[in-house]
C-alpha cells in the first residue's frame, strides 16, 4: 500500500500562484501513480487535517516568505511528521540573502560584492557607497524574497526611482551586476544532479522570464561549459548545499563571467511547475518527474 501524502501549497507570499502550480503538479503525478493525496493551505485547518488524515509524509510545496524561510518548517517540526526539503535553520539561512552571502564569502565562494540598504539612510550616502565599493550597474533586491520578485537592474539614473518601488521592505540588498552566462544547478540528496543555462529575452532571468511562456526564455542543456568548468560548478553547488546543511533538493543560481562562477543565491524550495528547472535537469539525467518526486519524498525527515 502506497503512503498517504499531504501537500502544503499556496500560502501568503508573493509566490502564491507558483506554489499552487507546484502543489497541483506534484499532486497530479502522485495520484496517477497510486498515492493517496490531500492538498491544503498552511492555515488553521492544517493541524486538524493532519490529525484526521494522518499522512506519512508532508510535501512542502510552498515558495517565498513563510514557506522557505524556516517558518513553516518550525511548525512541521512541532507536528513531528517527516517533511520534504530543508529544515528550519538551513531554510532561514538560504532565504536571507545577506546571511547566505556572508557564509559564501567566509568559505571562499565567489559572490557579487554588495551593500545593505535601509530606507532611513540618505540616498546620497548610499550612492557614495555604491561608487566606492561596488560600481554601477547594480542589482537591487529584497533580502527575503524568492523567484526574482521585485528585483531590478539599476544604473545611476534609475536607482532612486527603483528603490522607491521597494519601500515596503525594511532592508534591501544592493549588489554588483555581473554579466555573462546565467547558469542554474541542482543538488538532490547530496548528489550532483546537473545544470542548465538560461538565455532570457528580457534583461535578466526575472519572475516573468521564469514563469511566463510568452517570455520565451531559452533553456540550454547540456550547458556550454568545458568538463573541467562544469565539474567546478557542480562542486561549488554541492559545497554550498552541505555548508548550509540543506536536505532534499536545492537549486543554486550562478553567473559565469570571464572564467569565474559567481554564486547569486541558493534556493531550498525550487519550483516543480511546467517551466521549472529542476524537473528539466532531472529529465535530462533520465529521471522522470514521478521518480524525482519519489526521491524528494525518500529524503523527508524531521529534526533537520
Amino acid at each position: 500500500m502506497k503512503k498517504k501524502i499531504l501537500i502544503i501549497s499556496g500560502g501568503y507570499s508573493k509566490e502564491r500562484e507558483i506554489s499552487l502550480q507546484t502543489g497541483n503538479q506534484v499532486a497530479r503525478e502522485l495520484k496517477k501513480n497510486g498515492y493517496k493525496i490531500k492538498v491544503c493551505e498552511p492555515n488553521q485547518k492544517l493541524f486538524k487535517l493532519v490529525e484526521k488524515y494522518k499522512p506519512k509524509i508532508i510535501f512542502n510545496a510552498l515558495h517565498g516568505q513563510y514557506g522557505e524561510d524556516g517558518y513553516i518548517q518550525s511548525i512541521l517540526e512541532y507536528i513531528g511528521i517527516p517533511y520534504t526539503h530543508s529544515g528550519v535553520i538551513a531554510s532561514a539561512k538560504a532565504m536571507n540573502k545577506e546571511i547566505s552571502k556572508k557564509i559564501f564569502i567566509k568559505n571562499g565562494i565567489l559572490t557579487p560584492k554588495y551593500i545593505k540598504y535601509s530606507f532611513n539612510e540618505p540616498f546620497s550616502k548610499t550612492n557614495a557607497k555604491i561608487k566606492k565599493n561596488i560600481g554601477f550597474p547594480v542589482v537591487i533586491k529584497p533580502i527575503n524574497e524568492g523567484s526574482s520578485v521585485n528585483v531590478f537592474i539599476c544604473n545611476k539614473t534609475n536607482l532612486k526611482k527603483n528603490l522607491k518601488k521597494l519601500q515596503d521592505y525594511k532592508e534591501i540588498l544592493i549588489e554588483k551586476f555581473i554579466p555573462g552566462q546565467e547558469i542554474q544547478s541542482a543538488i538532490l540528496g547530496n548528489k550532483k544532479l546537473g545544470a542548465i543555462e538560461l538565455k532570457p529575452k528580457r534583461k535578466f532571468y526575472d519572475y516573468k522570464a521564469k514563469y511566463d511562456f510568452k517570455a520565451k526564455t531559452k533553456h540550454i542543456i547540456p550547458v556550454n561549459l568545458t568538463k573541467k568548468k562544469f565539474d567546478e560548478l557542480m562542486n561549488i553547488s554541492l559545497k554550498v548545499h552541505k555548508l548550509l546543511r540543506c536536505r532534499g533538493v536545492t537549486r543554486s543560481d550562478f553567473k559565469f563571467y570571464k572564467g569565474k562562477f559567481y554564486l547569486l543565491e541558493i534556493n531550498t524550495q525550487p519550483g516543480m511547475t511546467r517551466l521549472s528547472l529542476v524537473p528539466e535537469i532531472s529529465a535530462f539525467r533520465g529521471i522522470s518527474f514521478i521518480n524525482l518526486i519519489k526521491l524528494i519524498l525518500k529524503d523527508a525527515s524531521t529534526n533537520k
